[in-house]
């Protein structure tokens, strides 16, 4: 099988509603009510391990904003004069230099006191991250959540949905095909769908097992 560059995802207006949320269902659910503004808890953190889905969340997230004609403001953010409306939205916390931990504890702190809704992701839990002592005390008052990675029929059906939003149909083999040939990683899979697409396209021809194997350069 010839190397690909995955990884690369591929464009998608998915939100909450439409995604596939195995074993997420409380976090779904915490999520929903924070974007109908009836959360108890306006802070979440959601840490999982790579490939788990915390990014493609935090996409879902911003889409039904956007359906609700509220702001999405992503890490980093632009000037913040403390009052803003919207939902701040901060993937990888662990990737923040010193300057930006400290920036991050200031904002955490305006957000709270303004009541204005933040959602962090990370890939451990608070009390496991190389980060500033006070800014992981800050992650761990969130409401936190450990994002479970889909199993591989919950996967297959992910793939499925994500083709069906770009007018598509991707047969339940090709799918199952591609999750045992490919990295497992579901952001992976999203790039292989991505190119089988594009093969589709160029070659005009359906989504099939062997032109995905010739996508994959599989024998």
């Amino acid at each position: 099988m010839k190397q690909l560059a995955l990884g690369i995802g591929i464009a998608s207006d998915l939100g909450l509603q439409e995604s596939v949320m195995g074993g997420n269902a409380e976090l779904h659910q915490a999520l929903r009510a924070i974007l109908h503004g009836t959360a108890s808890e306006r802070h979440v953190y959601v840490w999982g391990a790579r490939g788990s889905g915390r990014s493609h969340m935090l996409r879902a997230v911003a889409v039904d904003a956007g359906r609700r004609r509220l702001a999405a403001h992503w890490w980093p953010f632009e000037a913040d004069a403390g009052d803003r409306e919207g939902i701040d939205l901060v993937d990888d916390v662990d990737r923040l230099d010193s300057a930006g931990q400290i920036d991050l504890f200031h904002a955490f702190n305006r957000a709270h006191e303004s009541g204005r809704p933040m959602i962090l992701t990370g890939p451990a839990a608070p009390a496991s991250l190389s980060l500033r002592p006070d800014l992981r005390t800050r992650l761990g008052a969130c409401l936190v959540f450990q994002l479970q990675a889909l199993a591989d029929e919950d996967k297959v059906e992910a793939l499925r949905v994500h083709a069906r939003a770009r007018g598509l149909e991707l047969p339940a083999d090709v799918a199952t095909y591609l999750l045992t040939r490919s990295d497992r990683d579901l952001s992976a899979l999203l790039g292989v769908l991505d190119l089988l697409d594009k093969g589709s396209l160029e070659q005009k021809r359906p989504l099939t097992v062997p032109l995905l194997r010739q996508v994959l350069g599989a024998p």
